[in-house]
């Protein structure tokens, strides 16, 4: 891994590993599954954060994806799907443990790690990327947590990120799944930096020798305008609301056809998963520590995996995509208090337990 060293075949391996001067390579090689994260991968980028963690000659990481269309549309669904309607979950339960574990590690870890947003980055793309220290977004960036419309919830640290974002911009971004651009990244703190696509080699290039921040210097421009920051109006009224019924009736009520559309979005969504998503990101809010809010989004994925809507929504968005969901419960007054509760229930031995034992107050 050091050396400009690669791995056998590496044309096929799922993860590429290179040093280029004093910067250290991860590129996300499904380029025909647009890189989407499998358990193989997780274990193979933890693998090289910690050789390269106590590698003097690595000054640098940087994380890029295959490919024209993006670094990752997300981890791989379809296994999740299979695992939870024919298998008895563990297979999730691990990957997700494992995934989590490495999305904490690059929160905390102790080089510059370059996170190249360029193209779709959606899911457990944005883990692999938002939680890094330096976060780059181009014209082509597309970044979104559309758990919802698969009837699951934001994880990978999802929730956390959103829930810091400005106003109830983050509420919205969970809910609908909306795909936001690079100003809007960087108005939500998904991002920091914005690099034009077409400056992206002389970039990465300039890291081989050259500190992150001046690379950045020479390249960094302001981005086009976004979208959100107009938008802060509505969008903070109507989401302020404590409860999903609230929203929708707010959006309606708003009069405006961006909060009209925005009603019709969510009222297309999972039910229970919206109402679980709103309750993870308000106790995101209090929790505080992205280990914390980690290891409340391993229980709620967990117990996802044991609710019709999961198997559901991937059938119906990506299998068949019929794009034409039967949820179950198929209304929002249909899903009670109880049926939420259910997803933040403490797991016992089988728990994340990033934060530590008894660090996580219960209740939420």
């Amino acid at each position: 891994m050091t050396g400009g060293e690669q791995s056998a075949a590496p044309s096929a391996a799922p993860v590429l590993l290179r040093t280029e001067g004093r910067a250290a390579h991860i590129t996300l090689n499904r380029p025909k599954a647009l890189n989407a994260l499998n358990h193989d991968m997780i274990r193979r980028i933890d693998e090289a954060l910690s050789v390269w963690e106590h590698d003097p000659a690595v000054e640098t990481v940087v994380i890029t994806g295959a490919g024209e269309r993006g670094l990752c549309a997300g981890g791989d669904i379809r296994a999740v799907h299979d695992d939870a309607r024919d298998g008895d979950g563990t297979a999730s339960a691990a990957f997700w443990r494992d995934e989590y574990h490495l999305n904490a590690r690059i929160a905390r870890y102790p080089k510059p790690y370059v996170a190249v947003m360029d193209g779709i980055v959606m899911g457990g793309g944005v883990g692999v990327s938002a939680h890094g220290s330096v976060r780059v977004v181009t014209e082509r960036s597309r970044i979104a947590m559309p758990e919802t419309g698969i009837g699951f919830v934001p994880d990978i640290g999802g929730t956390h990120l959103l829930a810091r974002a400005p106003g109830e911009l983050g509420t919205h971004l969970a809910l609908t799944g909306t795909q936001i651009g690079a100003a809007d990244a960087l108005l939500c703190g998904l991002a920091d930096h914005y690099l034009p696509s077409a400056a992206l080699p002389a970039f990465l290039d300039d890291l081989a020798g050259t500190p992150v921040r001046d690379a950045l210097v020479r390249h960094e421009q302001p981005p086009p305008p976004g979208r959100l920051a107009e938008q802060r109006a509505w969008i903070d009224a109507c989401y302020a609301a404590g409860t999903v019924e609230e929203i929708v009736r707010r959006l309606l009520a708003d009069g405006g056809p961006e909060a009209k559309e925005t009603a019709e979005t969510l009222l297309t969504r999972s039910p229970t998963a919206l109402k679980v998503t709103l309750a993870a990101v308000r106790r995101a809010r209090r929790l505080g520590s992205l280990e914390r809010v980690l290891d409340q989004e391993y229980r709620v994925s967990c117990a996802a995996l044991s609710t019709p809507d999961l198997v559901e929504g991937v059938r119906a968005q990506i299998i068949d995509k019929d794009r034409a969901p039967r949820w179950s419960p198929a209304t929002l007054a249909e899903v009670g208090d109880a049926d939420v509760e259910r997803f933040f229930a403490p797991l016992g031995d089988r728990e994340l337990g990033l934060a530590g034992p008894g660090t996580y107050p219960q209740g939420g």
